[in-house]
């Protein structure tokens, strides 16, 4: 008979793994917050980017910035304006303004990309059965690019979830940042970031596959 001798034992306790799960929730409120602010803004400009292309080329020129510019530069920089201007917000503000801006400029293009991939002769067609131009755009328009937009907006949605956890460099403790503090705590960042990485995963498992059920549902009502 062999023994490996092997045996496991560590300082993580079930507090270390609540305060994980607080840091989880933040990082979901977050995420809720920022893409009900983003999907509100990008839409509204998408549309106008695709509706109104020429005119808004500043607004798609201003867009480029959000998109360009890397996140956590984003949030120190807006972090340091706020104390300049007197902003009194806390950080979860920012975190949620940043998070949802820089939402806003990636939504922007796949809800222009949505409309503009409805063919042109089945809006004409609509108009040509008396519809206006609002009820052509109501129940033509939106409903078919909808479904063309969701898959991307829903891997944006999964996208920002992860980059929540910038937003630790402004003082937000989400999952990312209590990982870390348990880790200089205990010392066993190997235990440590596998659960956070596991809880990061079932979050997104979970979004995944209620989209997954949205897009089924839409299929059978085809």
């Amino acid at each position: 008979m062999f023994s490996t001798g092997f045996t496991f034992s560590t300082s993580f306790t079930w507090n270390d793994l609540l305060f994980l799960l607080q840091g989880a929730w933040v990082t979901l409120l977050l995420t809720f917050w920022s893409m009900l602010l983003g999907t509100f803004m990008g839409v509204s400009c998408g549309l106008l980017r695709a509706l109104l292309p020429r005119a808004t080329i500043p607004l798609g020129w201003f867009l480029d910035i959000f998109r360009s510019v890397p996140l956590l530069i984003q949030f120190v920089l807006f972090n340091s304006l706020k104390s300049i201007v007197g902003l009194d917000w806390s950080a979860f503000t920012v975190g949620c303004v940043v998070l949802g801006v820089y939402v806003a400029a990636f939504c922007t293009e796949i809800v222009r990309s949505g409309v503009l991939s409805v063919p042109q002769n089945l809006r004409l067609a609509s108009r040509s059965l008396g519809m206006t131009y609002w009820q052509d755009l109501r129940y033509v328009v939106m409903p078919l690019a909808t479904r063309v937009a969701f898959p991307g907006w829903l891997n944006l949605s999964l996208s920002a979830m992860k980059d929540t956890a910038l937003v630790m460099w402004i003082g937000i403790i989400e999952l990312l940042r209590a990982s870390q503090a348990i880790v200089t705590r205990i010392q066993e960042p190997l235990l440590v970031l596998c659960i956070a990485g596991l809880i990061y995963y079932l979050i997104s498992l979970v979004v995944s596959r209620l989209g997954a059920q949205v897009e089924k549902r839409w299929q059978q009502n085809d």
